[in-house]
């Protein structure tokens, strides 16, 4: 098992994660991807109308509710 020293210089400037190298790219790959901007379909752009809708009518579920009609306790 390898034995590295952490400065505590790094350490005192926030929080320190350590992860391996392929996790880390995965998560660069991620961070890329998510500033582009989706393209709604025609169906997504009606139904994202209609949920906007519905939630200016006050017609929606919070978690709980949710949870409690579906039977889940947490």
């Amino acid at each position: 098992m390898a034995t590295i020293t952490i400065p505590k210089e790094l350490v005192k400037k926030g929080e320190l994660v350590i992860i391996s190298r392929k996790e880390y790219e995965e998560f660069l790959c991620c961070r890329l991807n998510e500033n582009k901007e989706l393209t709604l379909t025609a169906f997504q752009k009606k139904r994202l109308q209609k949920a906007r809708k519905n939630l200016d009518r006050g017609k929606y579920l919070t978690i709980h509710e949710f949870k409690r009609k579906l039977g889940i306790e947490n």
